[in-house]
Parts: structure tokens; sequence; C-alpha cells
């Protein structure tokens, strides 16, 4: 049985030690942007995999038995990546749109011997390795040389959808419509927004304004072969401590504003909502059946319904489920019972699905996947991939969607994205004060 080998090293903002790595391939930043309490840097995959048709036997090929060190962060060492909405092919018979402008690949994971860890309450740090000594000394006189951050010069996007205000109206009615036949009881719709970038635009620069503008606990950086993630994600998709299992799936959103009254109000608002409070249930009980297939019975519970939680640009309804793993099932065989996230399709879900299939315009490729790692222990935390930035080319892209049910009012669901996607936009025009 191996133990991680741990070093300490000072405190520092892995925000600046992790940006003279940014551009490097299989850079990977998860960063909870001053929101929660480990950030974690991940330089060096000693292996890369990217094959969506074998991903779940590889994985689990790549699990050790490991003991963590306890009372340090829960991450040390493993797999880092995302998997991909589009996944979801693998797992059910749907058939995907047939227009894929961004061509990302399902599956893309880093194999991550060595890493380090950040605990923001504690203001302490440390170096992991499985490997040896060697390795994690040649991290820290890597992390530790000195940095050149630029500051972040914003930018005038013209940013186009792939839906016009009226096209997305519409398609919520449609979604309406299969609700009022009987066909589900909700369905999540997106639409894209794509913008070009100006020669020389600096994306970590830009990432860093963003976890200022719109800081998130889920945030993550991302660098590739050919494209890059900037997300700033409020929603955890799954965590597996051991055999307890937790999901905190949002729905129901609401405006910040800078009028301390008018936000209150919108607030409360939100917490009366019948209609938002319903959908969030909705998801919870799906949710709920979806931990089921891997917990043990009667141990999957919601100790949070709806509760109210405020980030930067927007109130949310957040709830909280927790289960407990059965013996012999796994954090693969959780991520494979409940992927893609209830939150972001619908239910029934495979129906919701289908319909997001027909009425969407393009694959949504990696938005409303989930990124994340899984420790060689087996341990796991992931997000939802929303309120994220794709980066390939000279191409920005911004995707945002909501929960429609039998109630909603099309447009107000189009005004509702717009309020989401304008917490990225405004990352681009304007600097953090």
């Amino acid at each position: 049985m191996k133990t991680p080998i741990v070093l300490d090293i000072p405190f520092a903002d892995p925000a600046k030690l992790f940006a003279p790595f940014a551009s490097q391939p299989f850079a990977q930043f998860l960063d909870s942007a001053g929101c929660a309490r480990y950030s974690y840097i991940c330089l060096h995959p000693s292996g890369t995999f990217e094959d969506p048709n074998h991903i779940l036997p590889h994985l689990r090929e790549t699990l050790q038995d490991i003991t963590l060190h306890e009372g340090l962060p829960p991450f040390q060492g493993g797999l880092v990546g995302f998997i991909g909405y589009e996944w979801l092919h693998q797992l059910e018979d749907i058939s995907p749109q047939k227009t894929d402008d961004l061509s990302l690949p399902d599956v893309c994971f880093g194999f991550y011997d060595t890493i380090a860890a950040f605990d923001h309450k504690e203001e302490k740090a440390w170096i992991f390795s499985i490997k040896n000594n060697a390795a994690a000394h040649a991290l820290k006189e890597q992390l530790y040389q000195k940095t050149d951050l630029q500051e972040y010069t914003p930018v005038s996007l013209n940013w186009v959808s792939d839906f016009t205000a009226q096209t997305y109206q519409d398609s919520v009615q449609r979604v309406i419509d299969y609700i009022l036949e009987g066909d589900i009881f909700q369905a999540n719709l997106t639409q894209r927004f794509q913008a070009s970038l100006p020669d020389g635009f600096k994306r970590y620069s830009f990432y860093q304004n963003l976890r200022k503008t719109n800081p998130a606990p889920f945030s993550a950086y991302l660098n590739f072969k050919d494209f890059t993630i900037a997300s700033s994600s409020p929603e955890r998709f799954l965590e597996v401590a051991g055999k307890q299992v937790e999901t905190c799936p949002i729905k129901g959103t609401r405006a910040r504003s800078t009028d301390p009254v008018i936000d209150e109000a919108n607030a409360l608002a939100l917490q009366k909502s019948e209609k938002d409070r319903a959908e969030n249930t909705m998801i919870v009980d799906l949710l709920r059946n979806d931990l089921s297939k891997v917990c043990t019975p009667h141990s999957v519970h919601v100790p949070e319904l709806c509760g109210l939680h405020s980030f930067a640009s927007v109130h949310h309804l957040i709830s909280t489920i927790l289960g407990e793993l059965k013996e012999g099932c796994d954090s693969l065989d959780l991520l494979e019972a409940c992927f893609p996230g209830g939150s972001i399709t619908g239910a029934p879900k495979v129906r919701a699905m289908e319909i997001i299939s027909e009425l969407e315009p393009v694959r949504r490729n990696l938005y409303c996947g989930t990124i994340g790692y899984i420790g060689y222990d087996g341990r796991m935390d992931t997000n939802i991939v929303i309120r994220t930035v794709i980066f390939k080319g000279d191409k920005a892209c911004v995707q945002v969607g909501g929960g429609i049910v039998a109630d909603s009012d099309p447009e107000s669901e189009y005004l509702e994205t717009l309020d989401k996607a304008r917490a990225l936009f405004s990352a681009f025009d304007r600097c953090a004060s």
C-alpha cells in the first residue's frame, strides 16, 4: 500500500504560481477562487487519455491501493480533466445533433503523479507525489520561480448566438408543448454564443479577471493542445469521499443588483417562487433516483432543499443530496449512474435528452459535462460545466440555458439565459475592481 510523499511548501496565491505554465498542454488548475477551501495545480502528466469508448475500464485501471495523509487536502494525485456532455451517447441510445462546430474530444484526462495543493482556510500548501522526493522538489522549484503576471486588457466582443430571440422562445414553447403532452416534466434548453478574439488575446489573463468578476467554488482553467477551458462553475456534480456521496443541483436563478433593496427583493422572490422550487424539487427527485442505483437502501437523503445561495452575478436555489455507496461500487460506478447531471438535462432524463438533441442546433460538446478530479484512491470531486468559456483558435464560446417547466414563460426564460451570459461577457469587457 502506497502513501504519497508530502512536501510542505510556502503558501502563495496558486493563481499566480500557475501563470507561467498556463499555456503548456495539459496544465490544469482546479481553483476554488476564494469561495471554497482547496485549490490544485497539476502539471506534466505521466499519461493522458482521450478515448470515450473505453473510459470506465481504463480509468478504473489507474486506481491504486493508496492511503492518503489524513487532515490534508483530499486530492493527493490522480486524474484531472473533463467528460463532455456528448459522452451520454456511450450510455444511452440517443442520436446526437449532426452539427459539431467545436469538435472537442468527449473525454480528456491527464494522470498526475505529482501535484500541488493549497488550503486557503489554513493558508498552507503541499506537494504530493506517488513517485519520489526528486519529483516533489522539482515541482516546488518550478512553481516558485518569478512570475510575470500581465494585467488584463478589456476587449469589446461581438457575441452571436446560434438562436435568435424568437427561435429560442419558440423552442421553449415546444418544450412546454412536450410537457403538456405528457412526454416530460422538465427539460433544460441552452443557446451558444460565439465571438472572434483580437490578435494577441491572453487567455489566462482573461481567466484571472473572470475569477475576480465571477468567483465560484468549482472554477477551473484547463489548457490542452488546441483548446482551453476557463470555468467559473458554482455547481458541484458529484463528490465521493470513501463511501460518502454528495451532489448539489442548482435550479432557480435571479440576477443580482447593485441596489441592496432590489437585490434583496430578487432573492426573496426566488425563495418564494413556486415555479423555481418545483423545478428544483423535480431534479432532486431525479438525482435521488440516480444515486439510489449505486447507494445502499435508505441512505439517500436531502439535508438541504432549495437553499438560497448568492454569487457575484446571480442568486441560486441549491439543494444537497447525500448517500452512501453500496459495497462493490466506486466513484466510477456513480459517475456512470448519474451522467449527465439532471440539473442540465431534465426529467425524465432520457426523454429530456432526446428533446434537447432535437431542439438545440449544435452539439453541446463540453458544456453541461463535468470537470474535476478522480484521485488514485478513488476519491472524486467534479463540477457541472456551466458559466464556462471555451477558447479554440480565434473563437470564444459561451453557452447558457435554463430549465423549462409547464408554467415557464418563453420570454422570461430567454431573458434568464441573458442574465447568465452577461456574467461571462462582462469578464471580457471590464476589469475587476
